[in-house]
């Protein structure tokens, strides 16, 4: 499996500009899965409820017509409006113009996120190429329990996915926080984990150092990105097999 993340300078409240921006980004890639940062059409604040998005709006349909046109799985969140609520709705686009998609399920509560934009409450995890994805977005990751690796509560021996997915607006001030918990979320999962976070300065003058990675099954960067850039990997499912079959610690998950 071959992943492009995205460390995009976001935009601030420039829909539109932002996805010319990706557009030009996915022009250079060769992979199968490609992933932008949390809220890449908006950026991450106080306005994002006032931009939210009908569910068959403007992003998505860009984001069908953008897979089918790169033959990848597009990957990324943006504010959704729908039965009267926001949501940070993170979508995977598949190549044929369907989608499904994962509710952020911890808003963040200190910027004021929980204040516009509903939690999620579901927990899913989705198929692709013989991969078994976890969505996440941000703040998630800092919550393992809800991140754990395991089926339900009578099958606690199985392990439910091989790759975590986190897209994010993590700030240059938490990255040691970010840095540290990719690669706890690898180790402790047993699972490849791909963390795309935005890059640059946001409108109030946040400072964003990226920090973009993909971590493998033993908590170990493949690609670490720097500065607006994209950076790709391959991923190798029987590798992560031979480990898990060679060091099965999810035998003993609490």
């Amino acid at each position: 499996m071959v992943i492009t993340l995205y460390q995009q300078d976001i935009l601030w409240a420039q829909p539109e500009a932002n996805r010319q921006r990706v557009e030009a980004a996915l022009a250079e890639a060769k992979c199968n899965i490609f992933v932008v940062p949390e809220t890449f059409t908006t950026g991450f604040g106080d306005h994002m409820s006032a931009l939210a998005e009908p569910q068959e709006g403007a992003t998505l349909q860009w984001a069908q017509r953008m897979a089918a046109q790169h033959n990848l799985l597009f990957v990324g969140t943006w504010i959704v409006q729908e039965s009267g609520r926001c949501y940070n709705r993170l979508h995977w686009v598949y190549p044929d113009g369907t989608y499904d998609h994962y509710d952020k399920a911890h808003t963040f509560r200190v910027s004021g996120e929980a204040d516009q934009i509903s939690r999620g409450t579901e927990r899913v995890v989705f198929e692709y190429k013989g991969w078994r994805i976890k969505p996440a977005v941000c703040y998630d990751l800092r919550f393992p329990k809800w991140l754990r690796n395991s089926g339900r509560s009578e099958e606690l021996r199985t392990m439910n996915y091989d790759l975590l997915l986190v897209c994010a607006n993590w700030p240059a001030s938490r990255r040691e926080a970010w840095n540290t918990l990719l690669k706890a979320r690898a180790i402790e999962n047993l699972c490849y984990v791909i963390g795309c976070n935005r890059s640059g300065t946001d409108g109030y003058g946040g400072e964003y150092s990226g920090d973009s990675a993909i971590v493998d099954y033993k908590g170990f960067p493949l690609h670490e990105a720097t500065g607006e850039q994209c950076i790709t990997a391959t991923l190798d499912k029987k590798k992560l097999d031979i480990f898990r079959q060679h060091w099965p610690f999810y035998l003993d998950f609490d």
